[in-house]
């Protein structure tokens, strides 16, 4: 198929699975979630999983994909996702990405792969116990001496990347900021127009969020956590991480209430969708759309389609 694909993103309860379905349907398309929560199977109301209804007949692909005990990264997602958006383009259909996380999206647009080094090697097993006995700052020290660019992006907090930084340096020789410098030189994978949704007035965004929070505990949230935790999976596993099942976690134990919980997973939503807009307002490619009071996917739809047809889609 000629023409790019279409990327429809925004902070979470902004209506991108709505607006994706209805773009599914006007451009001949196929959805691809690009949410790292979504993946994993049975985490269907925490993570809004488009349901049978809300998919409305659209194929989609790269939901519930995943065993809740496995651990997927920003890479394995493109390495997966990547044949799947290359087949719905060989069957002349229209590849629709749709998601919040934008580490992600920007995996398989750009293509180029990522860093070497075998992340969970014995590498990063060294590098883990010496976290352990030593704390990061010992770790962050000898990232900025090997790579100072790196180390001064990073928080001192942020130990994944600290460790991942210094992982690719100690495998390969060469630094993460080296192999990014690289990497932005090479033209992207997919030739992509970005659709973007957020709420004009932020606290009109907090509202939505809040009765959704809502609605999930109604629908069921806490006995979808109960079912996670009979899994036995350990409390740092992925999916224990993700916002909901984490603060729910600690009704099972007894360590809060549920009004307490479900409190806690309103605040830490609005902070999560406060993280996404940082990101995503980092690409100025994205064409915005911006809601009012309610969420208005007709004029949306005919913003969208304005949009693409000016970049050929059709």
């Amino acid at each position: 198929m000629a023409g790019p694909v279409i990327c429809v993103v925004g902070p979470t309860a902004c209506g991108k699975t709505t607006l994706g379905v209805l773009l599914a349907k006007r451009y001949d398309g196929e959805v691809v979630s690009a949410d790292s929560m979504q993946i994993y199977k049975g985490l269907t109301i925490g993570t809004a999983a488009p349901t049978e209804a809300e998919m409305d007949g659209v194929p989609h692909h790269m939901v519930a994909v995943a065993e809740v005990e496995e651990r997927w990264s920003a890479a394995r997602y493109a390495q997966t996702a990547i044949p799947i958006i290359d087949d719905i383009l060989a069957r002349g259909k229209r590849p629709i990405l749709v998601g919040g996380t934008g580490l992600w999206l920007d995996a398989v647009i750009r293509g180029h792969g990522f860093a070497p080094g075998a992340a969970g090697g014995e590498v990063r097993r060294q590098l883990q116990r010496r976290l352990e006995r030593e704390g990061a700052a010992p770790l962050l020290e000898e990232l900025r001496r090997a790579d100072p660019a790196s180390a001064a992006r990073l928080h001192p907090s942020d130990e994944k990347r600290i460790l991942r930084a210094l992982e690719v340096y100690l495998e390969t020789g060469k630094t993460i900021t080296a192999h990014n410098e690289e990497t932005r030189a090479l033209p992207p994978r997919y030739d992509a127009v970005w659709i973007g949704l957020q709420f004009a007035n932020r606290e009109d965004m907090k509202a939505l969020i809040d009765r959704r929070v809502d609605a999930m505990a109604e629908a069921g949230l806490l006995e979808e956590a109960r079912s996670l935790l009979r899994r036995r999976l350990p409390r740092d596993a992925t999916c224990m991480q993700a916002i909901g099942y984490k603060e729910f976690l600690g009704v099972l134990d007894g360590s809060r209430t549920e009004a307490e919980a479900i409190a806690e997973v309103k605040l830490r939503t609005r902070q999560y969708a406060k993280r996404q807009l940082t990101w995503l307002r980092r690409n100025p490619d994205v064409h915005w759309i911006y809601w009012e009071k309610e969420r208005d996917f007709a004029k949306a739809l005919r913003i969208s389609t304005e949009i693409l047809s000016a970049a050929g889609v059709s």
